[in-house]
């Protein structure tokens, strides 16, 4: 059983995702829950350990919403804003503004639906209609041409369509908006289609932006065909039908997206009871059911809590730009076997209503993450049962914490209210919790690091390990990077052995940032990749180079090569000496690790070195770990 205390952490939103080039949206619809509100499960799930959840923590979640919402009144209308983007020498797609108004009113349908069988009556997205109840589409034609446009082309596309909406009286930095981008092309005669368009989507309670791709075949009532087979560029050979479940789906994914939704997967639960989960692969299973190839898509529990406070769902609008300042305590992980629970107490300046958890096998981006819930007590105290877990597998586990007026802590960003603990399963399912032992030994340590503390190791546990302290000492030793350090070069010769971040570098270069020895530029601080915790390390944001002179005095390196923990990052890791490669891994990713084992004998210039994997360097946190000289 481990305990942590923290103190109070500021929750920051979303500027660090606007300035990584990643752009937000929103959606949905209103009114106020009330607790008088109850669960009706239908009587296929009513005994499901999913309806059981859903039973016992919807209505408390919804009292305390309606509780802060009897003290903070404020009722407002969200919408989301829609946009027909087309490039100068493209004519829409033909009924663009039929075909996509019952597409977003089926997906509006959808959400409804959803948030009803959670519990939620009411909760549902807002679209903006004109006095005759037509969908208003905002139209934009860009000056270029269709080949001056790809798929990283959101941004501009944004750009473009942004004065459109000022004039209409929307600020597309202060709303929800969603473009279709009319980007595909369509072959009639070999029935052959592709597009070139952006295609994703990321945000707020606040605001946002999703893209989507608008084609002359994208209608609601082809979701029923099983014949009219089509080629698709990226997905092959298919029905009409089953075209239009992607795309369609795909437009109710990336808006969730922008709501704010992280993805995660069904839990066995909740895939055997209700189908496939929206944020997981249900952009390829939406209305699937019309056709009788399954059960189609449904929004998961955790999602749903996590709707029910945002503005355009809920119509609650009071204090929903206030950033929150909470306070997370005795955070406590117990082991049964074959799962664990996590515990603690969470308060703040805006009512916490609920936790979620993310339990995320590393590798394979996040789309397997298996969710759970808890709803915090009058007193702030919750527990959450984390037993969906992915056998032989290395994972995280990400806390997100739930605020009345609709501000959560953030999945993706550090140090952003962030928290993540990696942990293990073996491949008969049990637990090993050993790695969030040490980071949560070490977290005392690295709070009064953080305040600067004149004794940062007095809050180190006493009994901790011997490779506990050892990290710590040198994360605090690691706040002063400018202690002299001697050249590897020069290292006393009866010494066989040395850390190499105790050795002074001769040249440093880096694709972002500065590079940093022993811990990380955030506040996180602590080194770790693939679930793992390392004492020393070199962070190097790709592109990098990092030389260290020998002069032949060295005969081996070992240690490992990573990307840090939380990452979505890839990168190359390259070794040379004296200008020839004696070392090379497979592009990293997904908080992968590798193994070093190079011969140093007879080298005078040591050169570490990363690149972008291929992809850019964005969120590329590369990691040399544990890096050992020998002789």
């Amino acid at each position: 059983m481990f305990r942590l205390h923290m103190t109070s952490i500021p929750l920051i939103c979303t500027a660090a995702a606007l300035a990584a080039g990643l752009f937000i949206l929103y959606k949905n619809h209103h009114e106020n829950p009330t607790s008088s509100e109850t669960l009706e499960p239908n009587s296929e799930t009513q005994q499901s350990p999913v309806a059981r959840q859903i039973a016992e923590q919807v209505p408390l979640a919804k009292k305390i919403l309606a509780d802060w919402r009897k003290d903070n009144p404020g009722i407002g209308e969200r919408k989301l804003h829609i946009v027909y983007w087309t490039p100068a020498d493209k004519e829409p797609a033909e009924r663009y503004q039929e075909r996509l108004q019952t597409i977003l009113e089926d997906i509006q349908q959808f959400y409804f639906k959803q948030m009803t069988r959670l519990g939620f009556k009411n909760h549902g997205l807002k679209l903006d209609y004109d006095d005759a109840g037509k969908l208003k589409i905002h139209f934009v034609r860009s000056q270029h041409t269709y080949d001056k446009y790809g798929h990283n082309s959101g941004y501009q596309i944004r750009q473009e369509c942004l004065p459109t909406l000022e004039a209409a009286g929307i600020d597309g930095n202060k709303e929800t908006i969603g473009i279709f981008c009319n980007l595909s092309e369509w072959n009639e005669k070999h029935r052959i289609i592709r597009h070139t368009s952006p295609y994703y989507a990321l945000g707020t309670n606040t605001e946002g932006t999703a893209w989507q791709v608008d084609s002359p075949i994208l209608e609601l009532k082809h979701l029923t065909e099983k014949g009219q087979y089509l080629r698709d560029g990226a997905y092959g050979k298919m029905s009409l039908g089953k075209y239009n479940t992607l795309f369609i789906g795909g437009i109710a994914h990336e808006l969730g997206h922008a709501l704010s939704l992280p993805h995660n997967c069904a839990r066995a639960d909740e895939a055997e009871a209700f189908g496939v989960a929206l944020m997981g692969s249900g952009n390829r299973t939406y209305r699937e059911e019309l056709r009788g190839e399954g059960k189609g898509t449904f929004l998961t529990l955790a999602h749903g809590l996590r709707l029910a406070s945002h503005p355009i769902f809920s119509g609650h609008t009071a204090r929903m730009h206030e950033d929150v300042t909470h306070s997370l305590s005795e955070l406590n992980f117990e082991n049964h076997g074959k799962s664990f629970t996590v515990s603690g107490n969470i308060t703040g300046s805006i009512s916490p209503y609920a936790v979620l958890a993310y339990m995320d096998p590393k590798g394979g981006g996040d789309y397997n993450a298996t969710t759970t819930s808890a709803i915090p007590d009058a007193d702030g105290n919750f527990s959450l049962h984390c037993a969906a877990l992915h056998p032989g597998s290395t994972a995280d586990l990400n806390l997100v914490f739930l605020f009345a007026n609709g501000k959560a802590t953030s999945y993706y960003y550090p140090p952003s209210g962030h928290l993540s603990y990696s942990y293990s399963v073996a491949k008969d399912g049990t637990v090993d919790l050993s790695t969030i032992q040490t980071k949560l030994a070490l977290e005392p340590v690295i709070a009064e690091i953080l305040q600067k503390s004149p004794d940062p190791l007095a809050g180190l546990l006493k009994d901790c390990s011997e490779s506990i302290k050892q990290i710590a000492q040198r994360l605090v030793a690691s706040k002063n990077q400018a202690r002299p350090l001697p050249k590897p070069s020069l290292i006393d010769p009866a010494s066989t052995s040395i850390i190499l971040t105790d050795c002074a570098y001769e040249t440093a270069q880096v694709g972002y940032g500065i590079p940093v020895f022993d811990r990380t530029p955030e506040d996180t601080l602590v080194l770790s990749s693939g679930g793992k915790i390392f004492g020393s390390g070199v962070f190097a944001h790709a592109n990098s180079k990092i030389r260290y002179q020998l002069n032949g005095k060295w005969k081996q390196l070992d240690g490992f090569c990573g990307i840090a923990d939380n990452s979505k990052g890839s990168v190359g890791f390259q070794i040379k000496g004296d200008g020839k490669t004696l070392f090379t891994s497979a592009t990293l990713k997904g908080s992968m690790k590798a193994p070093i084992k190079v011969d140093l004998t007879g080298v005078q210039n040591l050169e570490l070195i990363t690149t972008d994997g291929g992809d850019g360097i964005f969120q590329d946190w590369s990691q040399w770990l544990d890096l050992k000289l020998t002789r």
